[in-house]
């Protein structure tokens, strides 16, 4: 740029221009750049402020804000760390109760048991009874019945008929004295 330019600018510069580690257009870019950035500061400077002083306190309240989470969240974990350094102790008790609960309940079961089997045997034995109650009057009937029959028969085969005569004047003699 500076060789392009060399016709324009004296002698001096051109040797001192291009002096290696010191070249002019290395300066010249410094000097352009200042420039830019004070025009800039003058006219958005203000804006730029505002710009950096809300997200500053954007940024403050979002720390804040962060900050109360993280305290509400180190509350709440405080808080379910004690539930479960009490949950064991909740367990064990949860546990003796069940036991003790179902220790009950099989007592109750087995007495209801034992009652039940008790009135099964209590009835079982009254129908036992009855049913001997029935068997012997069943017994006794056909005893009577048989009794009869064979009192029957022997009569029939041992009873002549001098002997039904005689047995049938007896009868009526007894029956005459009875009206009489």
């Amino acid at each position: 740029m500076l060789i392009a330019l060399s016709f324009l600018l004296p002698e001096w510069i051109e040797t001192y221009g291009n002096y290696p580690g010191l070249e002019a257009w290395k300066f010249l870019n410094l000097i352009i750049f200042i420039v830019a950035v004070l025009i800039l500061h003058s006219r958005f400077g203000k804006p730029i402020k505002e710009a950096f002083r809300s997200r500053a306190e954007g940024i403050k309240s979002e720390i804040a804000r962060a900050q109360e989470e993280r305290d509400t969240a180190l509350a709440k974990l405080a808080e379910i760390e004690a539930r479960f350094g009490n949950l064991e102790a909740e367990l064990s008790g949860i546990r003796e109760k069940a036991s003790a609960e179902g220790a009950a309940e099989k007592q109750r079961l087995s007495a209801a048991a034992d009652d039940e089997i008790k009135k099964i045997r209590e009835q079982a034995k009254r129908e036992i009874e009855s049913a001997g109650k029935a068997a012997r009057q069943e017994l006794r009937r056909f005893a009577a019945g048989e009794s009869v029959r064979l009192a029957e028969e022997i009569l029939k085969r041992e009873i002549r008929p001098e002997d039904d005569a005689r047995l049938t004047s007896m009868s009526v003699q007894q029956f005459g004295r009875t009206s009489a």
